[in-house]
């Protein structure tokens, strides 16, 4: 399994650098805010906000994915503002202009657990002043904080919207272990499977957790805008090479069919 000091890595290191004033001037020229605000969990946070003149309204939380910041809802701030909402997009704890200092490999996790993470958009929701928001809506990353926001405070969370990734279900842990031993199962090494196959390959997913590849991805050789660009176009419905279907199991076989930006060859990294 892939460990959470993995997770933690892929989750943006190259997102919290020099670009980010950049995108929020652009966000602010289309009538969006910019501020920052203590979000009551020991964290102040960048959001962009649309929506906030004039009497109280209900309120949306957009959640931001890999790689990307609060900057990627620019269109939807303004699109749901005009419906009559006040809409708020943070950058994400690790991310933009909430990260105030770099993150590294090795830094401590656990401020990046789950429910920490819920925390910080149950915080913020609060310091603007609401008990309730009428949606919280998760893209990729994003999208996990989302299901367990509306899991664990309903009461809070209205609705939820999860884009780009299910919902895997609360954890199942055994039933009545305490007097008797169990044998772990086996565990299939995926990584070392595909890297047998005839064209050796590699999972994204552990590729971008390496140490290496936040380096790897900030000094592209066609530049990080580029990439970024590249990324986005191959994962959208524009590449027609997009055509999804369901794989049979977690083989190294199966996983082999997937488009070689999720399951890459084994000696290049994603640029």
């Amino acid at each position: 399994m892939i460990s959470r000091r993995q997770l933690l890595h892929s989750a943006g290191l190259m997102l919290a650098g020099a670009a980010a004033p950049d995108l929020v001037r652009s966000a602010e020229s289309s009538g969006i805010r910019s501020r920052q605000i203590d979000n009551n969990n020991g964290l102040v946070m960048h959001v962009l906000e649309a929506g906030y003149e004039g009497s109280r309204h209900s309120a949306v939380i957009l959640l931001h994915g890999f790689p990307e910041l609060a900057y990627t809802w620019r269109h939807q701030l303004t699109a749901l503002s005009q419906a009559g909402f006040h809409v708020i997009a943070p950058d994400l704890r690790g991310y933009g202009l909430t990260c105030r200092a770099p993150v590294t490999y090795a830094d401590e996790l656990v401020p990046y657990m789950m429910m920490n993470r819920v925390a910080d958009v149950l915080g913020l929701t609060r310091a603007l002043g609401y008990e309730k928001v009428a949606a919280v809506v998760g893209h990729d990353w994003g999208a996990p904080v989302a299901q367990w926001c509306a899991l664990t405070r309903p009461d809070v969370f209205q609705s939820v919207v999860s884009m780009s990734n299910p919902f895997y279900g609360t954890p199942r842990l055994a039933l009545n272990t305490a007097n008797s031993s169990r044998s772990p199962g086996a565990e299939i090494d995926i990584q070392k499977e595909l890297a047998a196959l005839p064209r050796p390959r590699k999972h994204y997913l552990w590729y971008c957790a390496s140490e290496k590849a936040n380096d790897d991805m900030w000094h592209a050789p066609q530049g990080v805008h580029d990439l970024l660009c590249a990324m986005y176009h191959f994962k959208s419905a524009d590449w027609p090479g997009n055509k999804p279907f369901p794989l049979k199991a977690w083989t190294a076989s199966e996983l082999a069919k997937l488009p070689a930006y999720y399951v890459m060859d084994l000696d290049k990294g994603i640029a």
